[in-house]
């Protein structure tokens, strides 16, 4: 069975955007983004998939769910629900779901894992935000702690938590 796992990073009162965008950027959380994604399926929402700069991630199956269709994405697989998206990437031994907070939200109660990058900051100007994560359906397997640096504003965990089952 393959793995889903979910890969955000949300500051401390579970902000993970602000105009289309990320809240900021973090050097180390890109680098991590890539390092876990690269080689298996990507799972977006449309508007994700529009927020990327240079359109498809290189080297993952990027997969993309549109309730529009007519919309076509080069260098990625388009499909119009979620079991299509999973459908799609059945053969992938983790899958991973980047992001609108609609897809964040249909996910948590279905994903083996996260990986969270917690951003140890607080962002009002937030306006997008997760809804359906409750931490107490989660054990937290492992964490890292990092300071604010030159190529990183603000300080920042690493956690990956698993189901509790």
């Amino acid at each position: 069975m393959p793995i889903l796992s979910i890969i955000v990073a949300a500051d401390l009162d579970g902000a993970i955007g602000h105009n289309g965008d990320l809240l900021c950027h973090l050097s180390a959380d890109l680098k991590r983004f890539k390092a876990l994604t690269m080689g298996h399926a990507i799972i977006m929402g449309r508007k994700t998939f529009d927020s990327l700069p240079k359109g498809a991630l290189p080297g993952r199956k990027n997969i993309v769910i549109t309730r529009n269709a007519d919309f076509a994405a080069e260098g990625a697989v388009v499909v119009h629900s979620l079991d299509e998206a999973l459908a799609a990437s059945a053969s992938d031994s983790e899958r991973f779901i980047i992001g609108g907070a609609q897809l964040y939200d249909q996910t948590f109660s279905i994903a083996d894992r996260i990986y969270l990058t917690r951003i140890e900051a607080r962002f009002p100007q937030a306006d997008t935000r997760l809804h359906n994560f409750n931490i107490d359906e989660w054990e937290e397997i492992e964490k890292t702690s990092h300071p604010a640096s030159e190529r990183d504003a603000y300080p920042y965990s690493f956690i990956t938590l698993e189901r509790k089952r």
